[in-house]
């Protein structure tokens, strides 16, 4: 009986030529077309220098800050089945994850895992500041790359609330009321006192960044069910977006640089 492969399916079937639409990947065209035409493969250079696949000058942090990302969507996903953002439930909720729910590991691997994901996001952005690789014309990577670093920081302050327990309270409490000093957004923050509207004072304790940030003027359900959306859908989803304009940049400008 004829075997049926893979190539086969590419090039013979209606199917498989209406996903690849062009020919098998056999020599130095088709293999840079299979990276061209593909959504996921598309963001990377077709080509790569011989320094930017050597771990010595990478130490791969990019790439691992990817796959700690990627873990972390999934194990946050499969948390969410089970986690409710409310003052009733939420801590009870995670207690029951640790000790009751299949798999409970998960948790476990989610809190780890954002651990991990911080210090290979710094250790990259550490690398590429060594490295040189921020200089022109690579600079607005350098600052999407900044970016995505901050991200990942409220991702983790975002995060830390949603155990509901005193440690993570307390925390929060005290992150949050740093945002008072934010500029011009914080009621006691610099600039705060130049925005007047007449003789109505338009930031305030009750209109500031803190308290929009909490929905209200402490750390309670609101603030609880904001970091949950923050943390879950909101960070996440410009996070993703964010990524996807870092490896097209990094494609366009050439792909990684090499050693200064």
């Amino acid at each position: 009986m004829p075997s049926f492969s893979f190539k086969d399916f590419r090039l013979k079937t209606q199917v498989g030529k209406s996903i690849f639409r062009h020919g098998y990947s056999d020599d130095e065209r088709d293999r840079a077309l299979t990276v061209l035409t593909n959504v996921f493969f598309h963001l990377h250079p077709v080509k790569v220098r011989k320094s930017g696949a050597r771990f010595g000058f990478t130490w791969c942090a990019g790439g691992l800050s990817f796959f700690v990302f990627l873990t972390l969507v999934v194990s946050g996903i499969l948390l969410m089945f089970y986690y409710r953002p409310t003052v009733e439930y939420a801590y009870n909720d995670i207690i029951a994850m640790r000790e009751h729910v299949p798999f409970g590991i998960m948790r476990e691997l989610h809190r780890w895992g954002a651990h991990a994901m911080i210090i290979t996001v710094w250790l990259h952005m550490f690398r590429v500041f060594m490295t040189g690789s921020y200089k022109p014309p690579r600079e607005f990577n350098w600052v999407i790359g900044v970016i995505l670093l901050v991200l990942t920081m409220l991702l983790s302050f975002t995060g830390y609330l949603l155990p509901w327990d005193q440690l993570a309270i307390w925390a929060i409490t005290v992150g949050s009321n740093m945002a008072r000093a934010t500029p011009f957004l914080g009621h006691e923050g610099p600039g705060a006192a130049l925005l007047k509207l007449g003789d109505i004072q338009l930031i305030h304790s009750g209109s500031d960044v803190r308290f929009a940030l909490l929905g209200g003027n402490f750390v309670g359900a609101a603030a609880l069910l904001r970091f949950y959306i923050l943390h879950c859908v909101a960070i996440p989803v410009v996070v993703v977006i964010l990524m996807a304009v870092h490896f097209w940049r990094i494609r366009k400008d050439g792909g990684i640089s090499a050693p200064l």
